[in-house]
């Protein structure tokens, strides 16, 4: 029986529960929200929505007693509308703080034991703010980090290139957000480096796109949905699969003492591996901005009362 708990059923947490429907990845699903009256309410729809379908998910308005039965939870607590205009990182921390601060103690208390995926930005902050706050090992709590902005990078590939994008390997490394960076030297396309294969022009194009494709998407929608969600429902796949799967996140780095965006292998007990990026003196730059900007906005969160 696999059961998985959704802890705010947002934009976000709703597409990411009907994702999970629809894969067929949960058994049970549990929806949190302190809204109580959307959290029936997504429960309704969502159940009507498997009508006529071959999925037999059960919904359930999760409780705290619930909590420790969860194999996975996710928490996508989330108000992306800050944003608007010339919001920044520190306005959403401002407010996901108080819902780590608020779920935190309650999923301490429940005795869960399973795999807390952090969806909620600024998602390096609020990973490691949470692990604290749960006292989860850190093998056992991480977050979504840089998988959506590696997707977006390889699609950016490829649109580029001409090339499907699953056929790239690559990703993006550092921070969810603002000091994230693409790790050209280890992308590659058919076994090789490529910047072998493409023009300085080509590269300008893709960073271009890349980092384009997110904005893009907030400002005509007011937020993103299906990207996250997409990769969101990939990683609990492989959590309860245990498929011991490689996927940029962002997980504990010993080094640096906080949570940052790199590649991890995730099987059934978590992150069953880290690892931690080789960098180019360019990156290493890079990478060290990143770590900065993270500790910087952690440092804030006694500020943010």
């Amino acid at each position: 029986m696999k059961r998985i708990g959704i802890i705010g059923v947002g934009h976000v947490g709703s597409t990411v529960a009907h994702t999970l429907i629809e894969r067929q990845i949960a058994d049970e699903l549990y929806l949190f929200d302190e809204k109580t009256n959307l959290v029936e309410s997504e429960c309704f729809d969502l159940w009507a929505g498997q009508i006529g379908t071959h999925t037999t998910t059960r919904l359930y308005a999760g409780t705290s007693n619930s909590l420790a039965e969860l194999d996975v939870l996710v928490f996508a607590v989330g108000d992306i509308a800050v944003l608007n205009g010339q919001g920044t990182r520190f306005d959403e921390l401002a407010i996901t703080k108080q819902a780590a601060e608020q779920w935190g103690p309650i999923i301490r208390a429940s005795k869960f034991h399973g795999i807390l995926l952090t969806i909620t930005n600024p998602c390096d902050v609020i990973t490691r703010y949470l692990q604290e706050l749960t006292g989860l090992p850190k093998s056992k709590i991480f977050g979504t980090g840089t998988s959506l902005d590696t997707a977006r990078f390889k699609h950016a590939v490829g649109e580029i290139l001409t090339i499907a994008p699953d056929s790239v390997d690559g990703l993006i490394l550092g921070e969810h957000g603002e000091t994230q960076f693409i790790a050209w030297h280890a992308t590659s396309i058919g076994y090789r480096p490529i910047l072998e294969q493409i023009s300085p022009e080509q590269q300008e194009k893709i960073e271009a796109l890349t980092f384009a494709l997110g904005e893009k998407t907030f400002t005509g929608k007011g937020y993103t949905s299906y990207g996250i969600a997409n990769q969101a429902a990939q990683i609990i796949d492989a959590i309860l699969t245990d498929s011991h799967r490689i996927f940029p996140l962002s997980v504990y780095h010993q080094e640096a003492n906080l949570y940052i965006g790199h590649a991890a292998k995730v099987g059934a007990q978590g992150i069953e591996e880290s690892y931690p990026p080789i960098l180019s003196s360019d990156e290493k730059q890079k990478w060290a901005i990143s770590v900065n900007w993270i500790q910087t906005m952690y440092d804030a969160i006694d500020q943010k009362e």
